[in-house]
């Protein structure tokens, strides 16, 4: 078996004397024919990241990650856990045994330092001697190896060790997002996603330096948490899913497993329930939640707007209370997204009535409100945020409305159902998604600006983008992946980089680089022709 030259110790003469001869072309190792000499490719340019910096400078020389290099981190736990999870990647693709140390010089180091670099915002510099990426926040960093990871070959992805070289260009980015809220959801009420799904496409999102998870947790088709003080809304309202399934739910430890893992790489969850509408498991599962009494059967198929919790009912808020209370409890961040969406069997009257009793409750446990943009016609509490997932074609009356609570101080995450469901076909051909918001190529996923999107809206009213990813044809992982990429990097572009940065031509090469990447990681994506892809 050959031996690698630089872990095989040798003397210099030896060693000398064998370069000699390999270079006057005498040298053979038994019977095997000289190797071609190796191409080394030039280190992708600092700016062919996804999403785009804010500012690069590139120049100088290269840095060439070796076997003697090193990851230095400050002696903090935090950074130290960062540097943990970098060494997890680079080590079984370069075989290098990287040691993490707060000590020495050169190698990658990830420094915490006072700067102009906001919560999310870091500095990468690479030259000869290393690369160091500084930031004022643990995020910062996080989202800087991100960056750094990208600028190394698609291959340093993979398990195995590869053959290298592992070199990042000569340069420096600054870099912060254009938005603080930069989101995806995943719908694990129209089919049930396990623990280990949900991790796999967090660890997709935050390649992308998206902060947001949201999980659509209950649905007419499926409640999928565990609540204690209702226990039959999981055990009986998670018993099935669309089609028909066995469908499931998250214990309190599974969701907390989740929730942590989301914070490991800087993703904070946002859980919802849906109600008044949307909300036939859990009518279901407990008969008093109905106006007659009456407990309707599962639902598997894929409908809309049929279902309501009963309004003038006071057990209604002793259960909103209760779940609310209980999913707070569980969920370290911001927010609880209470829906609200496509509540067509409750009347105007009642919808302003339960969401003017259901925010002050979301409020007394610590959350501040999401809610679809429905929201808008009744009473935004002061602080919420109204996620708009209407299309270009909505009529001018249904945007006034959003725009004008926008006006009076309501925040905006845009979620254009035509721009960015991540679940709406690409052509009619698609076998998976729906098309009930049009068919959905990558550059129209792509190509809309989320600042100017609603006009007058105010700019400071738009907290961010989010990608919604509905489940009523999507089973696996695969599927998930299939739906998301090539558009998820997309929206997360159009969360993160200046609107200066943003062109289609310039974004769909960027695009392009990515898919060697995404076969190391073994994501299945859609090969859109809009897209330059590689062709070997």
């Amino acid at each position: 078996m050959r031996r690698n030259h630089s872990t095989t110790p040798r003397s210099p003469r030896i060693l000398g004397s064998l370069l000699l001869l390999a270079a006057a072309g005498v040298l053979t190792l038994g019977t095997a024919p000289a190797a071609p000499a190796a191409t080394t490719a030039a280190p992708t340019p600092l700016d062919q990241v996804v999403p785009a910096p804010a500012s690069v400078k590139p120049g100088g020389t290269p840095y060439r990650i070796t076997r003697t290099s090193s990851v230095r981190v400050d002696a903090s736990a935090e950074v130290r856990r960062i540097g943990a999870y970098l060494t997890g990647i680079l080590r079984p693709s370069t075989g290098y045994p990287l040691p993490l140390t707060d000590h020495g010089t050169g190698g990658i180091r990830l420094h915490l330092a006072q700067g102009d670099y906001g919560a999310e915002g870091y500095r990468l510099h690479s030259d000869a001697g290393g690369v160091t990426i500084t930031a004022s926040a643990p995020a910062g960093l996080f989202h800087g190896v991100q960056t750094l990871r990208q600028l190394l070959p698609p291959a340093v992805e993979e398990k195995a060790v590869q053959p290298g070289p592992w070199e990042v260009a000569g340069g420096t980015v600054e870099d912060r997002p254009r938005y603080s809220y930069r989101g995806a959801m995943l719908d694990v009420s129209r089919h049930f996603f396990g623990v280990a799904q949900v991790k796999r496409y967090i660890d997709q999102l935050a390649l992308y330096k998206i902060n947001e998870l949201h999980l659509h947790l209950s649905d007419d088709q499926g409640w999928r948490i565990a609540v204690d003080s209702w226990p039959r809304l999981a055990t009986y309202g998670g018993s099935t899913e669309v089609g028909g399934g066995a469908g499931g739910y998250y214990t309190k430890a599974d969701y907390r497993e989740i929730v942590s893992y989301a914070a490991s790489r800087y993703l904070e969850v946002v859980p919802e329930i849906d109600m008044p509408g949307h909300s036939n498991a859990a009518l279901a599962s407990y008969a008093e939640l109905n106006c007659n009494g009456t407990a309707p059967p599962l639902y598997t198929g894929t409908e809309v707007g049929f279902s309501s919790l009963c309004v003038p009912k006071q057990v209604t808020y002793d259960f909103v209370d209760d779940v609310v209370r209980e999913l707070a409890a569980l969920t370290p961040g911001r927010y609880l997204h209470i829906g609200g969406d496509e509540a067509h069997s409750t009347s105007h009257a009642d919808y302003v009535t339960f969401m003017d009793r259901v925010q002050p409750i979301v409020a007394k446990y610590g959350k501040t409100v999401i809610g679809w943009h429905q929201l808008t016609g009744a009473h935004p509490a002061q602080g919420a945020l109204a996620q708009y997932w209407g299309l270009d074609r909505t009529s001018a009356a249904d945007k006034a409305q959003v725009v004008k609570a926008a006006q009076n101080g309501t925040g905006l995450i845009l979620s254009p159902a035509d721009r960015v469901y991540l679940d709406m076909k690409y052509t009619k051909d698609t076998k998976l998604g729906l098309d009930w918001a049009g068919l959905v190529e990558v550059e129209r996923s792509y190509d809309w600006n989320p600042g100017a999107y609603l006009p007058g809206a105010p700019d400071s009213a738009v907290r961010g983008v989010e990608a919604p990813l509905w489940s009523e044809t999507l089973t696996t992982s695969a599927d998930l992946d299939y739906m998301a990429f090539p558009r998820l990097p997309g929206a997360a572009e159009l969360g993160w980089s200046p609107a200066a940065t943003h062109d289609w031509d310039t974004y769909k090469v960027r695009l392009a680089a990515q898919a060697p990447r995404w076969d190391a990681l073994g994501i299945t994506y859609y090969r859109s022709p809009q897209v330059p892809w590689p062709t070997n």
